[in-house]
């Protein structure tokens, strides 16, 4: 029995929370649940505006899709988000120039996990050995540590990082990345967004969630430590227990 936990906070910086996120254990149309964290961007309210739309489009749209396969559903949903999300930029000066990451999940009965993503939050897997993120950053300086021009180590610290170079809403052309990922008893799920990441390095992140009882305290716990090392950003934190054993 999946179990669950979501949690935004506004960070210690931000007048604005413009993270976004939503979770059904039950089916959302023809997806056997969802997850979803989005993280907003543009002035005054505008990213607040650009990520709770992009969420409450995809999942209307999936609501009812009659495509039955996962892919087809999350990449129609995706796409039609990335459409009205730049029609209301189109329509209303306010909210021009708006657009949002995207990372969502759903896990079906055998613990296939299917993953999608645009932008820079994450998604990762995480048990008692590792912390395996699935999801790859579309932002200009991942491409550089692609490309060997700079070091892992490096991009954490990078003035540039906060660069995206995919979001939902920027362009009429949308690029999803998908990934289909086999989940094992004891792994735990983890969609976040940057604000999480960039304040806390993945293994002090797979530490605090073995190191709490339940998905409440593991969740908070990060948020916390997000908080206490700076919290420059909003937080999100999105918690999957695939096989609802890690109480």
């Amino acid at each position: 029995m999946i179990k669950t936990f979501s949690i935004t906070d506004i960070g210690r910086k931000r007048k604005l929370n413009q993270d976004y996120v939503y979770t059904s254990e039950m089916a959302v149309g023809h997806l056997p649940n969802l997850f979803l964290v989005a993280d907003g961007m543009g002035g005054h309210k505008a990213g607040d505006y650009a990520s709770r739309c992009a969420i409450e489009t995809i999942v209307e749209y999936a609501s009812n899709c009659e495509d039955e396969s996962v892919v087809g559903t999350l990449e129609k949903a995706i796409h039609r988000a990335n459409d009205v999300i730049r029609e209301k930029s189109e329509a209303d000066e306010a909210l021009n120039g708006m657009g949002t990451t995207l990372v969502a999940a759903t896990i079906n009965a055998d613990n296939i996990m299917c993953v999608a993503n645009v932008g820079d939050s994450r998604l990762y897997v995480i048990n008692n050995k590792e912390i395996k993120q699935i999801t790859r950053d579309h932002s200009y300086v991942e491409e550089m540590v692609r490309m060997g021009e700079i070091k892992r180590e490096q991009a954490r610290t990078h003035p540039d990082k906060n660069i995206i170079t995919r979001a939902l809403g920027v362009e009429e052309k949308l690029d999803v990345d998908f990934f289909n990922v086999r989940l094992d008893p004891g792994d735990i799920v983890l969609l976040c967004s940057d604000g999480l990441t960039n304040m806390i390095e993945d293994e002090e992140i797979r530490m605090i969630l073995q190191g709490q009882r339940d998905l409440v305290e593991k969740a908070e716990s990060l948020v916390d430590a997000a908080n206490d090392n700076g919290g420059k950003d909003n937080i999100a934190v999105v918690l999957v227990d695939p096989y609802g054993d890690n109480r």
